[in-house]
Formats: structure tokens, sequence, C-alpha cells
């Protein structure tokens, strides 16, 4: 029996990247997973991928395509897996975006999109999932995925660092307003990460002139990593799977940062 057999988990952006490295990992200690994206075709792939893990572990899989900013979408997300799963015991809101710009340059149609994914849709995941459990009346967990942006802004990011920012808040406020309900809120702040989102950053970053050839920007970001190196996704999973796991129920409103050593706070 893995730490999280019996428990219904959902994790958006999960096509790719951590989000979907992070669903692995809970299907491999026995959880039913809901892999939601808001590429339906691609997550229903990757939990096609996952289904003999799932198997062999006990646990269920399913997909769901999802734009976490609205919330009629996130309600059918929150009601798709509790037709397959029969409850939800734990909402992972991973899902986010990145557009750099020199700060300047930041429009507001720059700013609106990424807050509206990675501040809005994180708040509007929290509250379905928060309401799903409350009516279930059994707790569960809530956990939102931050950034080492959260901890300190940088100049060609700005929206991403305030939307990361707004992340920590929301799950300070969530933990307090939820915790009569049995129901933990948590976090976890990665560094650079070795994924599709910075490879696109990656490029962005060259065209607004921040970076003048290929790989040089993560080069950069991650030249004061203590560990040495940037981070790959499956890093990043001991810790998302301890926080979905019971080991960490006396944890909430917290911040869990895995940026190898990058940001010391």
């Amino acid at each position: 029996m893995g730490r999280l057999s019996g428990r219904s988990c959902i994790v958006t952006g999960a096509a790719r990247g951590i989000g979907r490295a992070i669903g692995e990992a809970l299907l491999s200690e026995g959880a039913d997973v809901c892999f939601a994206d808001i590429d339906g075709d691609k997550a229903g792939e990757v939990a096609d991928l996952y289904k003999n893990i799932a198997e062999s572990e006990g646990g269920k899989v399913t997909h769901a395509a999802v734009d976490v900013t609205n919330r009629m979408q996130v309600r059918a997300l929150i009601a798709h897996t509790v037709s397959a799963f029969g409850k939800i015991d734990v909402k992972f809101n991973n899902a986010g975006v990145n557009r750099p710009m020199n700060f300047l340059d930041v429009t507001e149609e720059n700013w609106n999109f990424i807050m509206g994914v990675n501040g809005l849709g994180c708040l509007i995941g929290m509250q379905e999932a928060a309401r799903q459990m409350i009516a279930q009346g059994t707790g569960g967990k809530i956990i939102n995925t931050a950034s080492v942006a959260s901890r300190q802004g940088f100049d060609n990011v700005a929206p991403y660092c305030a939307s990361k920012f707004a992340v920590v808040s929301l799950t300070q406020s969530g933990a307090r307003d939820l915790s009569k309900h049995d129901i933990t809120v948590t976090g976890f702040a990665p560094g650079v990460v070795a994924t599709e989102m910075w490879e696109q950053v990656d490029q962005d970053l060259m065209e607004i002139g921040a970076a003048e050839r290929p790989g040089q920007a993560m080069e950069d970001f991650a030249a004061g990593i203590l560990k040495g190196r940037v981070a790959t996704p499956h890093d990043i999973t001991g810790t998302t799977t301890f926080l979905a796991s019971a080991d960490s129920d006396y944890m909430t409103g917290q911040i869990v940062m895995i940026d190898g050593g990058m940001v010391l706070v």
C-alpha cells in the first residue's frame, strides 16, 4: 500500500513539466489522479501513458480539459473527478504561465494574462476544491505552486513575480479560513526547473534582448544555486508527495522552498 492509497487527487497544468511529474509520483504511491490541463488532448495522452502505473499501484487515472480562469470549467473538473473517484482529497493548483517583458514594456494585456492564470486561477481552484471538501465533511489538502519568484522580484518577469507573491498570500489566507473545516493549504516554491515552460521563457528573453543566446537565461538564473545545477521535475516530487500525504497533516499556511539553495529566506 502506497502512502496515498485511497486518496483522490487533481493536478492542474498536468499535461507536461512539473504538473505531469507530480501526477506520476502520486500514482506511484497509490493515489487516484485526474490530470487536468487546458490542453485536454495532451492531458489525455499522459493519463493513458500512466494507466499501467495506476493499475499496478491500486489507483485510478482520469483526465480533463480545464481553463483554470473559468469557474464553470473548474466546477466541471471537480464534478468529473468526483464522478470518477467518488470524492476529492487533494487539489494541486499548479497551472501557470509566464510571458517575459522588460519592466518598462509590461502592458495591461501581459499583466492581466499572467495574473489571471496564476493568481485568479489559483483562487478559483482553491475555492471550488474547498467547497467540495466541505460538502464531503472529511477535510482535505489544497497545494499551490508558488516559485522562487514569490520571494523576490526579477526585472524581466515582474507580472509573474507579482502573481507568485499572490499565490503565497492566497495560501496563507486560505489556510486561515479553511482550518475550521480540517482543510490544510500549503504550497511549494521551485527555482529553475528544466521544463517546456523554461524553454519558452528562454526564447522570450532572447526576443526582448535580455539574453543573447539559447540557454543563457537558465545559466544566468542558475549561477547562484548552491546545489550547482538546475532542477528536473522529479527533484520536486518528493516534496509534493509529502504535502499530499498524511505525513504533512500538521502543516498549513506554509510554502516549502525547493530551489537548490537559490534564494535563502
